[in-house]
């Protein structure tokens, strides 16, 4: 998907198991783009240092460099950003409304998706000890999430994908919190159209690279 010529190499800062990250680097291996990358963060620390400090004050993943480029964080800012320089329609469109169509379902798979289930349900469940977990307050969030999830179930009823028949920006921002959304033991309503969806990424060879990774080391048990 990368535009012809040379292609400066990108430098990742963060943790395959960083869901923030997978996200990047899932764009990145869709637009075909030459990595390297970094491990920093949870168990592989780093984020605390000066270096890195410098490169992001808030000690996050992911950072990315491009070739030279000052240092961008903020995983949105750097998905548009990749999309930009690198994608093409329809993936992320020159035309401003085109664009803004895809951009307006990114946003809110990251507000709404995204915040939804890392921290409320993810975390309740598997960074969690079994013994500390709240079940009452995980069928709360899972309810919850339902109800935002109920908007993606309409629209993927009607489209392919999330912003319409191609696959575009706006289905990073949701489908990379799928995996774990299907994996993790919660009771999850039927949503044949988002299953068809998760079913349709899962297909493809960069979500099951950077997505579809063992979360295995983020669990807590005791």
């Amino acid at each position: 998907m990368a535009g012809q010529g040379w292609v400066p190499m990108l430098t990742v800062w963060g943790r395959k198991t960083s869901s923030n990250v997978q996200a990047l680097m899932w764009c990145i291996g869709e637009l075909g783009l030459p990595y390297r990358r970094h491990d920093a963060g949870h168990r592989f620390g780093g984020t605390d240092t000066p270096e890195f400090l410098a490169m992001n004050p808030n000690g996050t993943v992911p950072v990315l460099r491009d070739g030279g480029s000052e240092p961008l964080w903020e995983t949105g800012a750097i998905l548009r950003y990749l999309a930009g320089r690198y994608g093409a329609a329809p993936f992320w469109p020159a035309e401003s409304l085109a664009r803004a169509h895809i951009d307006k379902w990114a946003e809110w798979a990251k507000i709404n998706v995204t915040l939804g289930f890392t921290e409320p349900v993810f975390w309740r469940v598997v960074r969690t000890a079994p013994a500390k977990r709240d079940p009452a307050a995980i069928d709360r969030a899972v309810a919850a999430l339902d109800r935002i999830l109920a908007v993606a179930e309409a629209q993927l009823a009607r489209s392919a994908f999330l912003a319409g028949e191609a696959f575009t920006l706006a289905d990073i921002q949701l489908g990379h919190v799928l995996f774990r959304y299907f994996d993790i033991p919660i009771a999850r309503p039927d949503r044949p159209a988002l299953r068809r969806y998760y079913d349709t990424l899962a297909m493809r060879p960069a979500f099951r690279e950077h997505v579809m990774v063992s979360y295995e080391e983020l669990r807590v048990l005791d």
